[in-house]
């Protein structure tokens, strides 16, 4: 039986091939989550119109990967101490989010962001929220990365 985690870390690229490379993730898709439009594209979440967060919806295995786990990498792969930006990328869609999908995620992702916290100068500017609806981004974007012939988009 797999469980869900949700989270926004910027550009969706990225965070999706390192979701998907760890071991214990069964899938991850790339979309759009946090805002108030139905069926929002990616020229609208871009506008920063629709409040939709970037975002990967990660599949895993609790047997072989824990959520904290999950939510402890997170912390990894954008800075977190970043307003409505990761890098060149500016904008409400570009925010860091944990979207909760359970009481118990909601307590994990807090004592993670808590422990993370510890380990940086500067405040932690990630929010940690219920899920909302996530509405997959278009094909073109899922696997993006990959399918460019690319591992990563950091430079």
């Amino acid at each position: 039986m797999t469980e869900t985690a949700t989270f926004a870390a910027g550009c969706f690229w990225g965070v999706e091939v390192d979701f998907r490379n760890t071991p214990g993730v069964t899938a991850v898709r790339v979309g759009y989550t946090g805002g108030h439009a139905e069926s929002p594209s990616y020229e609208q979440v871009c506008s920063g119109g629709t409040g939709h967060a970037e975002a990967v919806e990660v599949e895993f295995d609790p047997e072989e990967v824990s959520y904290a786990d999950l939510v402890d990498r997170f912390w990894s792969l954008h800075d977190p101490t970043q307003v409505n930006r990761q890098g060149w990328d500016v904008g409400t869609q570009y925010r860091s989010a944990i979207f909760t999908h359970s009481p118990e995620q909601d307590e994990v992702a807090a004592e993670s962001k808590a422990r993370a916290q510890a380990r940086l100068s500067r405040p932690i500017a990630t929010e940690i929220v219920s899920a909302t609806t996530f509405w997959p981004a278009e094909e073109y974007h899922q696997q993006y990365l990959v399918k460019n012939g690319r591992a990563t988009c950091r430079i």
